[in-house]
């Protein structure tokens, strides 16, 4: 777990109890933000659906854990397709985006899947730096994906899928924060 002086925070499963933390981050990061119904269609009623959370938990025994982070990506046969990604606005450049990501291609890897792929908004900076370091590629773009305001997405594209968990040290972030993989 990692520890800094926003506490500590691990990855696991989502849950659908989570889903009301999952949409207050949803609507408080994107501009078109998905549903509450597309929110919990992801999490119960899509099989080809996984939702792993990143919580902040408090110190001491029996810390509380607040949701400040998730991920949605299917894995579809050979393709896992990163969704929806978001990481609180006051703990983001911790490493915690990355360690989502590296865990959606690890748990894909693990179910046959040999590539990935995503969407992002084309002004997303920060979004296309993190991509390209876990080795992404762009592949095309999409014009007028987005609406809210209407804007291109690139398709990025990770084939094959390398073992990120194997390359990078269980370290992640500029504080040296680590991160508790899902077991």
């Amino acid at each position: 777990m990692p520890q800094g002086d926003q506490g500590e925070w691990v990855i696991e499963p989502a849950t659908v109890e989570a889903l009301p933390d999952i949409l207050q981050i949803e609507e408080a990061c994107f501009s078109s933000p998905w549903t509450r119904k597309m929110l919990e269609a992801e999490l119960s009623g899509n099989r080809f659906a996984y939702f792993i959370v990143a919580k902040r938990v408090a110190a001491g025994e029996g810390g509380s854990a607040s949701i400040i982070g998730y991920l949605c990506f299917w894995v579809v046969f050979e393709e896992v397709r990163l969704m929806n990604l978001a990481v609180i606005e006051s703990m983001r450049h911790k490493g915690i985006a990355r360690a989502l990501v590296t865990e959606a291609l690890a748990s894909g890897a693990a179910q046959a899947g040999t590539r990935a792929l995503l969407e992002v908004r084309a002004s997303n900076q920060a979004a296309h730096a993190l991509y390209r370091s876990l080795g992404f590629r762009n592949v095309t773009t999409r014009p007028a994906y987005y609406t809210n305001p209407i804007e291109d997405a690139l398709l990025m594209e990770l084939d094959p899928i390398v073992s990120e968990p194997a390359r990078l040290p269980q370290e992640f972030g500029r504080d040296g924060g680590r991160f508790t993989p899902l077991q």
